[in-house]
């Protein structure tokens, strides 16, 4: 197709899809002539993963052409995972942690293989730190539960990307996964807090 059915097909503008290819987000279509190209199938999926990755995902074009090279790399999937959590994760120096709120969460999650400087791992003790600074307490096991939410959900990422066959398939799902996952279990939370808002402390019958 040309890239004028290009755009009409995957809904972005022709300016925007010539930014995408000048960026390196989209692969060039097979030249037809000197000024003109072709485009198929595969232009309008990476289309729409770009889209994703930089409307709903809210990456920065440099990440997401960082993700997207993972995809099509010889990367493991475990390489494709530290990249695509190291692109939706704050950068945070060890250094500047308290030391003993890492050390806690180091003891919550003291079952699970992990290493020293995984994103998570530097962001769960910053926010560990900030709880205790404006005077929250976990006083129901608030911190062990996230904990068993957040297994279950890695469980089930993991779940699906088995069921992809190609090794780029596998390896889109992880990045997609990764990025519009924190969206779709943070908007999840929203809904799930109004809910049981609702069930203990709304008068019974009104919703």
């Amino acid at each position: 197709m040309k890239m004028s059915e290009l755009s009409s097909l995957a809904e972005v503008p022709v300016a925007t899809i010539k930014f995408y290819l000048r960026e390196g987000l989209l692969q060039a279509g097979v030249a037809s002539s000197p000024n003109q190209a072709s485009y198929d199938e595969e232009h309008v999926r990476r289309l729409r993963l770009i889209r994703a990755l930089l409307d709903v995902g809210g990456l920065s074009v440099a990440s997401a052409r960082g993700v997207i090279d993972s995809i099509y790399s010889d990367a493991t999937l475990a390489e494709t995972f530290e990249i695509a959590q190291n692109t939706v994760s704050e950068a945070l120096d060890a250094e500047q942690l308290d030391p003993s709120a890492l050390q806690r969460i180091d003891t919550l999650v003291s079952d699970w293989a992990y290493q020293p400087t995984n994103p998570g791992r530097l962001a769960a003790g910053r926010v560990l730190s900030t709880f205790e600074a404006v005077g929250q307490r976990d006083d129901r096991g608030w911190f062990a539960r996230y904990k068993t939410a957040a297994l279950l959900a890695a469980e089930a990422d993991l779940d699906e990307i088995e069921t992809r066959q190609s090794r780029e398939s596998q390896a889109e799902t992880v990045v997609v996964g990764t990025v519009l996952g924190d969206a779709l279990f943070a908007a999840l939370r929203r809904i799930a807090q109004e809910h049981v808002t609702h069930q203990r402390y709304s008068p019974e019958g009104t919703v």
